[in-house]
């Protein structure tokens, strides 16, 4: 194929894109709105739409009121109804998996907490999770257009490829190849923390906004980062690695295998080892086991000493990965996600205060409003990236 059929399609994509984008986020619109809003010339615009809507994307919703002048302008909207997507999230210690229609109503939600390290099980198991979701009821003529996987550890989703995720065995799997051939469906493979990222963007705390950091925190801690309204995946798709950042000079010189220094020091795993650590140093090795860091939040609510040293600690440590990232990309908004988000009460204004006067610019430091659902939820616009040649991802030079 030429360069030139490559730069249409390119083009093409990107405006479909952009129509898509904007009627999803701002409803009922007409094509000389769109063409005005989005500098794309009507015609371009008419075409876009007859093929939303020849895919059952977008439907017709009338005239507009408000045309004075002239025809009434048709008004078209964004139609969630007609497709569902199986979004999948293959966490470090458990699967979740559901179904959900375009507009972001779950109809179905599963979770299997038996993954274990032997790759071939835990491929088992995401067979049977998605035929399970496969098989659940769903409105007569409703087509599933495709399964979203957020998987951890790098990825490379051009090639739906799990290059490796220790938690689950696999490594160099071709995971998308795997689930396609078995259920014949579109699959489409991200990391966990950029689908996670994208659900943030368009249905939760970051919708609206052009420049984010959602920083996962659970068992391990990673990032998704957004500029300009795209994902950035960086040259060798690692981007956002953040549990890998040395958070002192004492931490170089040394070689990381599975979690990174950073991780180990501020994870929910790492919260949950140094309780446990303090138990058995205390000689309460006996209430050690029970120990892990929802247990070490709620000792800090209530005060007791040693747990408040614990929170402390890790504060400390996720500040100053805010602070690296509020320097480095001055996004708008960096949304805490993952297992220990749900202690926000006790991260979110001690962050703020370590960091305060060291950055020149503070973004805005919320927590995930859609919790453990939002790679689920961004499985969907994956799939709506990709079933349409929607161009939403950049990889910078």
């Amino acid at each position: 194929m030429s360069k030139r059929a490559v730069s249409a399609s390119l083009l093409r994509g990107i405006n479909r894109s952009s129509v898509l984008d904007y009627m999803r986020q701002n409803g009922p619109t007409s094509c000389s709105e769109l063409a005005r809003r989005l500098n794309i010339s009507a015609p371009t615009i008419a075409r876009i739409l007859n093929d939303l809507m020849k895919f059952g994307l977008v439907q017709s919703v009338g005239h507009s009121p408000e045309h004075l002048i002239g025809r009434p302008g048709e008004l078209f909207e964004f139609d969630g109804s007609k497709h569902v997507v199986i979004g999948l999230d293959l966490g470090g210690t458990k699967l979740l998996g559901a179904v959900t229609d375009l507009e972001g109503n779950i109809q179905k939600e599963i979770q299997n907490d038996s993954c274990s390290g032997d790759a071939q099980k835990n491929l088992n198991l995401v067979h049977e999770m998605v035929q399970e979701l496969i098989d659940s009821n769903r409105p007569s003529g409703v087509d599933i257009l495709g399964v979203g996987v957020g998987a951890p550890g790098v990825t490379r989703a051009e090639e739906g490829i799990v290059n490796w995720a220790p938690g689950l065995g696999w490594r160099d799997f071709p995971l998308a190849t795997r689930l396609s051939e078995s259920f014949h469906l579109s699959v489409f493979v991200e990391n966990d923390v950029n689908l996670a990222t994208i659900g943030e963007l368009d249905f939760g705390a970051g919708k609206g906004v052009k420049n984010l950091v959602c920083i996962a925190i659970g068992t391990g801690i990673g990032s998704g980062i957004v500029i300009d309204g795209a994902l950035y995946r960086g040259q060798n798709q690692a981007a956002g690695e953040i549990g890998y950042l040395p958070p002192g000079i004492e931490y170089l010189n040394h070689h990381y295998e599975q979690f990174g220094a950073f991780e180990s020091l501020a994870s929910g795993k790492a919260i949950g080892e140094r309780a446990r650590q303090l138990l058995v140093d205390g000689g309460q090795s006996s209430l050690s086991e029970r120990f892990g860091a929802k247990e070490v939040f709620e000792a800090a609510r209530r005060q007791e000493p040693w747990a408040l040293k614990i929170v402390g600690e890790a504060v400390n440590y996720l500040a100053l990965g805010v602070a690296a990232y509020a320097c480095m990309l001055n996004p708008d908004m960096i949304i805490l996600s993952g297992g220990v988000s749900r202690a926000s009460d006790l991260l979110i204004a001690p962050i703020l205060e370590r960091i305060e006067g060291v950055v020149p610019f503070i973004p805005k430091l919320v927590a995930s409003s859609l919790g453990n659902r939002a790679a689920l939820l961004g499985a969907i616009t994956l799939i709506l990236n990709q079933a349409m040649e929607h161009s939403a991802v950049r990889t910078l030079p």
